[in-house]
C-alpha cells in the first residue's frame, strides 16, 4: 500500500517504509507512529491519504 501527503505529494510506500525517518521497510502505515511528518513538508500523519 502507498499513502501520499495532501500538501506535498510525498509519497509512503510500506514496501520501501522511510529509513530516513527511522521506519523500516515492511513497515503497514498503521504501524507508523501517530507523531509520523512528512519528511519534505513536516505535516503530520492525518494529512496522508491511500493512494
Amino acid at each position: 500500500m502507498k499513502y501520499i501527503c495532501t500538501v506535498c505529494g510525498w509519497e509512503y510506500d510500506e514496501s520501501a517504509g522511510c529509513p530516513e525517518g527511522g521506519i523500516t521497510p515492511g513497515t503497514p502505515w498503521s504501524e507508523v507512529p501517530e507523531d509520523f511528518e512528512c519528511p519534505l513538508c513536516h505535516v503530520g500523519k492525518d494529512s496522508f491519504e491511500e493512494a
